[in-house]
């Protein structure tokens, strides 16, 4: 299996004057223009998915239909609460193994610090491990099956600008 990591781009700041819930917070004009650029080369890059997963907060969402739109990918964004941020990470491996039953590709988009310990705990089984995995940042693992402990094989993570600079 594939499993492909995309924390959100670019999003308002989070302070004392945004009258916003952290869940509602958007992706400013720079992070939508900047997304769709490395939306462009990730599909550079020949990627296919066969599922977009992504949490319900509205940046990541927008990040993650903004990908769905570049690539032409139907059916679209599937919404997993459990890639919320804050939420269990054993949970959220347990609800990919369900929905990754017969597929080859996963996208997933969330947020940090939650995606540099998933990816940690699935590369060493260390949720602490460093990992930097910056706005609009993209990880490839590959997996045979995914557990809680170190079960994938990093075969690559691209800063943003590299993703840009592809297209």
């Amino acid at each position: 299996m594939e499993l492909y990591i995309l924390r959100h781009a670019i999003a308002e700041p989070k302070d004392a004057t945004n009258a916003r819930e952290d869940s509602q917070r958007e992706l400013t004009p720079e992070g939508k223009r900047k997304m769709r650029r490395m939306a462009k080369g990730m599909k550079a890059l020949n990627l296919a998915f066969d599922l977009v997963l992504s949490s319900p907060f509205l940046r990541a969402r927008q990040t993650a239909e903004i990908v769905v739109e570049t690539f032409k990918f139907k059916p679209g964004v599937e919404l997993l609460p459990a890639l919320a941020a804050g939420e269990d990470a054993r949970d959220l491996i347990s609800q990919l193994n369900k929905k990754q039953a017969a597929r080859k590709s996963l996208l997933l988009v969330g947020h940090e610090p939650d995606l540099s310990r998933l990816i940690g705990l699935l590369l060493a089984g260390d949720p602490t491990l460093s990992i930097v995995l910056k706005k609009g940042g993209l990880c490839k693992l590959s997996a045979v099956a995914l557990k809680f402990d170190r079960c994938a094989t990093l075969e690559w993570l691209l800063t943003p600008r590299q993703l840009e600079r592809l297209r």
